[in-house]
């Protein structure tokens, strides 16, 4: 296929194609943000690492990912969009087979470097090729198939870890990517249209100060919690690198216009910007679950790894469905009534995830998540399509770099809220709860009582500490769905922002005028 191939939608033999090499990419790309977290303790004592030095396997990954995914415009202009795919899923294919056969610390953290180096683009790189794909009248279609693979990856990947971990080795949930990654390397060398190069020059103070703000800010949200926060220097150092970095290139940016690392000036169209606010917010909601759940099944439940990704997999399932219904009413139902139903519908699961105890069965904690799946599957199509609606299509592949940029960084403000959250308000109901232990209190002498215990028993005193900490953990986590809850509904105001469908065909109509 030539260049001038891209500038109309492929028929629908080659978009099925297409799909499959871009979704393929994609799906092994955001599978491993998750699916090598299970596998941490069974990497660590393998590689002869403390608990700190492991968590620089995720740390690693996410900060080089972060600094290269906002220059996917930039590399898609000077190589051409096919080219620069190619060079990304063999990247990323052959890094993931040197993690699988690293030997040590040091090699896995530099091979997951490499992971996040050519792993950065494949998700806006997919965006873009899908929405260029499709025609106008398809592409809340286009659109609700992407977003498969990019909620529903997340939500499966602990549970194939935890599968692959049991079953062979952790070194498979990195071998994994290599024949996946392989059939899409084929697949897009033989059907993704590429575009025609064009000369760029590249912005090194821009790129400086980028790298450095989005480092920064994503090694501070990533290791705070752990380090107490403003309390370490290399989170105060970092944070300040993030702040100074961000402001710099945002300063920087606008003083060179057009010969920028990208035009800044892109969150000028309403849309686009309402857009990034409202997926950068949807971090909390997307992905505070998706911490929480875990270590509710796990840790306070028991339940072996495998059972709780089979748990928490009806949420991915009804993500999918709703994107699956979604995506033929984009186009034909007004957009913001989708995106504010699916809030609504969020918000109510995860209000009633509030209602979570230490005596809940399985089913009563599937329900609730599979409605704040469904939601969050209204949510996410429709708002994926509107952010691209009123730009030009040469601007996508940019667009759709920042947009997953913002993406991922309001998924890391989203998890440091939850995991802070957890851990400053376990301890503070650790301190209520524990207060109330005391001889004189009716309800303590009647439990023990009951367990022909006295209180200076040191059974007792055992028994206590357990409960104190199982029930101040529940009480956190409960904390935690209420913030969730509440971040959607103070969302809603947001959706009026967006620009109101035209016609009854909503932002996908715009696009084609």
């Amino acid at each position: 296929m030539n260049s001038s191939d891209s500038e109309q939608p492929a028929n629908q033999a080659s978009r099925l194609m297409i799909t499959l090499a871009v979704m393929s990419a994609t799906l092994i790309q955001v599978l491993d943000t998750t699916i090598v977290n299970v596998a941490l303790p069974h990497m660590q004592g393998e590689l002869g690492a403390t608990t700190d030095q492991i968590s620089w396997v995720l740390t690693s990954y996410l900060v080089t990912a972060a600094i290269f995914m906002p220059l996917t415009g930039y590399f898609s202009d000077i190589l051409g969009r096919k080219r620069y795919l190619l060079v990304c899923i063999a990247g990323f294919v052959g890094a993931s087979a040197l993690c699988g056969i690293s030997e040590n610390l040091f090699q896995i953290v530099v091979f997951r470097m490499l992971q996040g180096i050519f792993g950065a683009a494949l998700v806006p790189l997919s965006q873009a090729i899908m929405t260029e794909a499709y025609p106008p009248q398809e592409r809340g279609k286009a659109m609700a198939i992407w977003g498969l693979g990019v909620m529903v990856g997340p939500v499966l990947g602990p549970t194939l870890g935890g599968w692959l971990t049991e079953a062979a080795s952790w070194r498979w949930t990195f071998y994994i990517n290599v024949p996946v990654g392989a059939l899409s390397l084929f697949l897009a060398s033989q059907f993704v249209p590429d575009t025609p190069k064009k000369t760029r020059r590249m912005d090194w103070p821009g790129v400086t100060l980028l790298a450095a703000g989005v480092a920064g800010t994503q090694y501070a949200l990533d290791r705070g919690n752990q380090q107490d926060w403003l309390a370490a220097t290399d989170i105060r150092v970092t944070a300040a690198l993030g702040v100074i970095g961000i402001a710099g290139f945002a300063w920087h940016s606008l003083r060179k216009k057009e010969r920028a690392l990208f035009d800044i000036r892109i969150f000028t169209d309403r849309n686009f910007a309402m857009a990034c606010l409202v997926i950068a917010l949807l971090g909390l909601g997307m992905f505070g679950t998706i911490v929480v759940q875990p270590i509710l099944l796990e840790r306070l439940l028991n339940y072996p790894i495998l059972t709780t990704g089979i748990v928490m997999a009806p949420r991915g399932v009804a993500t999918a469905i709703s994107m699956l219904v979604v995506g033929r009413l984009v186009g034909r139902v007004d957009a913001r009534f989708l995106v504010g139903s699916g809030m609504l519908i969020s918000a109510l699961g995860s209000h009633f995830m509030t209602k979570y105890s230490l005596n809940i069965n399985a089913f009563w904690i599937i329900w609730p998540a599979m409605l704040q799946g469904a939601g969050m599957g209204l949510i996410f199509v429709p708002l994926s399509t509107i952010a691209y609606a009123t730009l030009p299509r040469a601007r996508i592949a940019e667009a759709a770099g920042l947009y997953s940029l913002v993406r991922t960084m309001g998924s890391a403000v989203g998890i440091s809220i939850v995991t802070t959250l957890m851990s400053r308000q376990g301890q503070v109901l650790w301190n209520e709860l524990g207060g109330k232990l005391t001889r004189f209190n009716p309800a303590v002498m009647h439990y023990l009582q009951g367990l022909g215990l006295r209180p200076d028993d040191p059974k007792a005193v055992a028994l206590m500490a357990q409960q104190v900490a199982q029930q101040a953990e529940m009480l956190a986590m409960i904390n935690v769905f209420q913030l969730i809850t509440w971040s959607f509904v103070v969302m809603l105001p947001l959706v009026f922002l967006l620009r109101k469908s035209q016609g009854g065909g909503g932002p996908v109509a715009v696009a084609s005028e």
